[in-house]
């Protein structure tokens, strides 16, 4: 999801940023976290026909490698590797090599200017035999220094938020063909800690999720066929950022179903294509009807639903369920595994974001080492105008311990 996250902030800063849009001392406030993640909230909040799926913590469908964002954040029925665990873990098993660790480094907005908001990932996997794997993944999402302000534009104070997560996973096969993976997360995100001015306490907001994928590879030994994937990822609790437990927000819950298809050219070229299709697991917040006490009750039972029921009502809140699915569409060459070529688009529907971006990127591995950049093709101008659009990401693949 560059620019491609469910949108959403705590609201106690959302009347601060709104406020910031329009006053120039706060600035940065606005184009650090709204422009990235947030905006599309509040620009488009305005907008009847526009109805955003809002969660907290949406670094967490944010595309964390490179590899992926070349391909417009395809990944769930690609071929494995270090990254497998922060798209579809069930994927590992099938991986070629024993064990191999991914660093990826995303730097954010800087079409924007901005220098110091930035996304920085780590995965790793061992392989313990020939039928099951262990793994891990790190994601920390810096958001630069941020200054808030109040309903009249005076500084109350500077904050430097961040998130982070952590996962720990164990997949393994069920037949030649099929695997299964699971994940266990812990996530905390670090907005603002204390009494900003606001006459309200804040604190770190903490959650619990999983992941449970499922993986069907059905590449032969040359290198052809046709994988396919299913992800339920972030399935956990709310997360709230004060004592006051009627006040949490979800988190993205998600639904993924992929498929890739692998052709060879001869032994040393080969060309995969591939469709990702995601569904985020939260339902849309009520509609305004202008009547205080209607939209009050409404927005209260929003809130007191239960994590497992938003599951559910995400498929019968009201809307189109067409406009809520997104898309990624992307192919990979792959010369002799060793030099990468790869484009992808990603879409949404305009109700929901109207993210639409295409994406390109390359790679190549010298010995042990694979190297992978992605480059989001700039689309839009003046006020439509991508906030990603230029943005580079970079990435590492260390393969260990030699092939399977």
């Amino acid at each position: 999801m560059p620019f491609g996250a469910p949108t959403a902030f705590p609201r106690f800063l959302v009347t601060e940023i709104k406020t910031s849009l329009m006053n120039p001392i706060a600035k940065k406030i606005s184009s650090t976290i709204y422009a990235s993640l947030f905006s599309v909230l509040i620009l488009h909040a305005q907008t009847d026909s526009l109805n955003i799926v809002s969660t907290a913590v949406p670094f967490l469908r944010i595309s964390p490698d490179a590899r992926a964002g070349g391909m417009g954040d395809l990944a769930i029925a690609t071929s494995p590797d270090a990254n497998a665990p922060f798209w579809n873990l069930a994927k590992v098993p099938f991986a070629k090599k024993r064990s191999a660790i991914a660093v990826n480094y995303t730097p954010w907005l800087k079409d924007l200017g901005l220098t110091d908001v930035y996304l920085a990932s780590l995965a790793a996997y061992h392989k313990l035999d020939d039928q099951q794997a262990i793994s891990t993944a790190l994601r920390f999402f810096s958001l630069g220094n941020i200054q808030l302000t109040d309903y009249s534009g005076n500084i109350l104070n500077t904050v430097k938020p961040s998130e982070f997560c952590i996962d720990a996973g164990y997949s393994r096969v069920l037949n030649e063909k099929m695997s299964i993976g699971v994940a266990l997360r812990y996530i905390n995100s670090r907005l603002v800690v204390g009494d900003v001015g606001t006459g309200v306490v804040y604190k770190a907001g903490n959650a619990v999720a999983g992941d449970i994928s499922l993986f069907y590879h059905g590449q032969g030994e040359d290198g052809q066929g046709l994988n396919w994937g299913v992800v339920l990822s972030n399935l956990g609790s709310k997360i709230g950022y004060t004592n006051d437990s009627r006040n949490k927000d979800f988190i993205p819950a998600n639904l993924g179903l992929g498929v890739s298809y692998t052709t060879a050219m001869n032994e040393s070229n080969k060309v995969t294509f591939g469709l990702d299709i995601n569904k985020l697991l939260v339902p849309s917040a009520p509609v305004s009807t202008g009547n205080y006490s209607v939209d009050s009750a409404k927005l209260a039972d929003y809130r007191s639903s239960s994590v497992v029921s938003s599951w559910f009502k995400s498929f019968s809140d009201g809307t189109n369920q067409l406009t809520s699915l997104q898309a990624s569409l992307g192919a990979e060459y792959n010369y002799n595994d060793q030099f990468f070529v790869r484009a992808g688009y990603f879409y949404e529907n305009k109700n929901r974001g109207n993210r639409k971006f295409f994406s390109v990127g390359a790679g190549f591995a010298i010995d042990q080492i694979q190297v992978n950049f992605s480059y989001l093709v700039p689309s839009g101008s003046g006020v439509t105008r991508n906030p990603l659009s230029n943005t580079l990401r970079f990435g590492i693949v260390f393969n260990l311990n030699g092939n399977e």
